[in-house]
């Protein structure tokens, strides 16, 4: 018998919210968080708007010393995870530290570090160069980070899949405490990456969408999509085996019931053409769970709003999901957000989590028309309010790499 997991916890910083409830109410206000880059001078670039975080002041919200020692990525990751350890109401007096663990990751690490550091070295020389460099840029700091935050001492480990990171790292935690590697898990990701090499190595990639129109930006599904737009945050679940949440009086707020991963083997951009690599992804997470197709309702998408990520995902999802796939209700919140990257999935996770709590599937906000390869229901115009039991979050990397999360309405 696989061992139950479910989530009692819930962190996230984000374009649109720095806090799990700021970001699900600006969710349902449709709220787009994409706007003109702050970070750096984009005179000289070709895309000049992001989907940054806003009014995020680590030393409000974590201990400033240990804020200093780290990068942007590591402060969203510890202070999201302190977010959803508080929600999930652990005391780590009451339990054995090395069974509580952390796998939290990042698909870049400390870019904004490397930057810096190259910059002293080019001017300065080596001397010059921070002794906490290192620590700061490597992309298990975050990981490391949360756990030395909040004394948990059991696996602690980081996954780095490009922009299926996130998935990744929730799948592999819910697998942890199903096999009996621990009892509660905290994982999800992160990324801080909108800094002049990131922005201008995506847009030499032309992997990003060069307009100026917020609202024109980030149209996933849509037949004038042409591109992504870069975001940032964080965001962190709490994965608990069902009897050891039960037995502390735990709060469940859904349910993590199955997860597949597979790889494309294709390209190391684009994702494999007839979508086998992602739809097999989903047939395996359905597997896992014993479910049938028939019984999804809902998909949160990996939907970027690239040519490619969006026809291909479509057809993934037909050749999951079959006849079914036309009554399937699918959005993207990138919409909103923009694309984060690692944290996609941690985001999206939290997504789908609050949608089946309400009931409330958002729509994708901004795409207007479908593209004619584009045809199932993407939930274009207005939000669908429907009581639902499962939810499917996919997340799709660079490198071929697939995740799917299959998250249900927690039965007791």
């Amino acid at each position: 018998m696989k061992r139950r997991v479910v989530v009692t916890g819930m962190g996230a910083i984000t374009p649109i919210g720095n806090t799990v409830e700021e970001f699900w109410n600006s969710i349902k206000e449709e709220k787009v968080g994409i706007g003109p880059i702050t970070k750096f001078d984009t005179t000289d670039y070709k895309v000049k708007i992001a989907a940054e975080v806003k009014d995020f002041v680590a030393k409000e919200r974590m201990d400033f010393k240990a804020a200093k020692r780290m990068d942007t990525f590591s402060q969203y990751a510890v202070v999201a995870a302190k977010e959803a350890f508080a929600q999930s109401g652990l005391d780590m007096e009451k339990e054995d530290p090395f069974r509580v663990g952390v796998i939290i990751g990042s698909g870049i690490g400390g870019m904004t570090s490397f930057e810096n550091e190259h910059a002293k070295l080019m001017e300065k020389g080596p001397t010059r160069v921070s002794p906490m460099f290192i620590p700061m840029m490597i992309s298990n700091m975050a990981a490391g980070n949360v756990a030395i935050a909040l004394g948990l001492k059991g696996k602690c480990t980081n996954v780095v899949t490009a922009c299926a990171t996130g998935s990744h790292c929730i799948g592999d935690a819910f697998r942890a405490i199903q096999c009996g590697d621990a009892e509660v898990m905290l994982a999800g990701g992160t990324e801080g990456a909108i800094c002049p090499l990131g922005v201008a190595g995506f847009t030499t990639l032309t992997a990003l969408n060069e307009t100026e129109d917020v609202n024109k930006a980030s149209i996933p599904f849509d037949k004038d999509r042409n591109g992504f737009v870069m975001g940032e945050g964080a965001g962190v679940l709490v994965l608990e085996e069902l009897e050891h949440a039960k037995a502390r009086g735990a709060e469940i707020l859904a349910e993590v019931v199955g997860y597949g991963a597979t790889c494309d083997a294709f390209h190391i951009t684009s994702p494999a053409e007839d979508g086998s690599g992602a739809g097999t992804a989903m047939k395996f997470a359905m597997q896992d769970a014993g479910i049938e197709p028939t019984e999804i309702t809902y998909i949160n998408a990996h939907g970027t709003s690239t040519h490619h990520n969006d026809l291909f995902e479509t057809r993934a999802i037909k050749m999951a999901f079959g006849e079914h796939a036309k009554n399937l209700y699918i959005n993207s919140t990138k919409s909103m957000i923009g694309h984060l990257l690692g944290a996609a999935g941690g985001v999206e996770a939290i997504v789908c989590v609050k949608s089946l709590q309400e009931g409330y599937i958002h729509p994708t906000v901004n795409s207007k028309e479908a593209d004619e390869e584009c045809d199932l229901n993407y939930v274009f115009g207005s939000a669908v309010q429907k009581d639902f039991k499962y939810a499917i979050s996919n997340s799709l990397g660079f490198g071929g790499h697939n995740a799917s999360l299959l998250l249900a309405k927690y039965e007791a």
